[in-house]
């Protein structure tokens, strides 16, 4: 089969289109053939390295943490899907590899793909969707009412992350550039701010949820600053928290590093009497089940920038790298 790989980590270097062997699977696994994926800045991360040191991947592998596709085979003891049914999923960590035309993947990571929606739309969703549900539901338990500052509105995890607090009753607070007050706008957000001639911390105060995304310190202080006592902040930027390292099963030594990392701004957070925490999305299935009824409700829409054919994911990641996609970009595989 035909896959992108990450030859070496590097920052320059360009993924490389190759001939693999199609993935076995085990007894828990189905055999997906990938009708599209999408690109994610983490995709970048992941090849230039600057997660290998709690998430090492041994080169050469296949890159990519999005797909939708339809199951050509099952494992002996895979029970909730059978071959031919349309699916979409993040893989698990160590699982990824979605640029490419097939994949071997745990039956508890996937879930049915929305009817209402395309294949390059379904595979827009699992790692924008996760990570939003996870932000706002699992950890910050956001109810009617609340208020939530979601930072840039107008990117991947943006346009999902303001559809899904509205439906659960927040008021959203948003910044994009002045080009996507539209857009946002119409996805729900009531507080649009221009992060290019206003300063969100000089308008925003007592809220209850901020979902964090920048990665300039001084956005993540002035962040903490805007909650309510007992707000929560939910960085998908970092520092990482021994919390987290806990969590992910890292050794002791990961475990105290993170802790010096994330030591500055615990403390900042402990004396504003706000929640601190960091968000490295995990796969769930059964979670994006969950949001496969709010898009099959319309309660939910893909938002998708553009389109690439497979041939052109390098071009498609370069695109995503300048921060300028507008929701998520996708690659047609076939």
């Amino acid at each position: 089969m035909k896959a992108f790989i990450v030859k070496q980590y590097s920052k320059k270097e360009k993924l490389h289109l190759t001939e693999v062997a199609a993935p076995n699977i085990t007894e828990n696994e189905v055999l997906v053939q990938i009708n599209a994926t999408a690109i994610n800045l983490l995709d970048s991360l992941i090849k230039n390295g600057d997660f290998k040191i709690f998430l090492p991947y041994k080169t050469p592998f296949i890159n990519g943490h999005d797909m939708a596709g339809v199951i050509t085979k099952i494992g002996s003891k895979v029970s909730q899907f059978k071959v031919g049914d349309e699916v979409y999923a993040r893989p698990a960590d160590y699982k990824i590899g979605t640029f490419a035309e097939y994949i071997a993947i745990n039956e508890k990571d996937i879930a049915l793909k929305p009817t209402n929606v395309s294949m390059e739309e379904a595979a827009s969703i699992p790692l924008v969707g996760l990570t939003s549900w996870q932000a706002l539901v699992e950890i910050s338990n956001l109810k009617k009412g609340q208020k939530v500052f979601i930072q840039a509105g107008s990117g991947g995890v943006g346009t999902f992350a303001i559809q899904l607090a509205k439906h659960l009753g927040a008021f959203v607070a948003t910044t994009t550039s002045a080009a996507n007050t539209a857009l946002v706008k119409s996805l729900g957000a009531d507080l649009v701010i221009d992060y290019k001639t206003q300063d969100f911390a000089t308008i925003l105060k007592d809220y209850d949820v901020v979902l964090h995304s920048n990665r300039e310190a001084k956005v993540l202080e002035n962040s903490l600053k805007i909650l309510k006592p007992g707000g929560t902040l939910v960085s998908l930027t970092g520092p990482p928290t021994p919390e987290f390292a806990k969590t992910s099963g890292l050794g002791f030594h990961l475990q105290i590093l993170m802790s010096l990392l994330s030591m500055s701004v615990r403390r900042k957070a402990k004396k504003l009497n706000v929640n601190f925490k960091f968000l490295f999305m995990r796969a769930e299935g059964k979670q994006l089940t969950e949001i496969t009824r709010l898009i099959e409700a319309g309660i939910i829409k893909p938002v998708i920038d553009k389109v690439f054919p497979f041939e052109q994911t390098n071009e498609a990641m370069t695109y995503v790298e300048t921060g300028r996609s507008k929701g998520k970009v996708v690659v047609k595989v076939i």
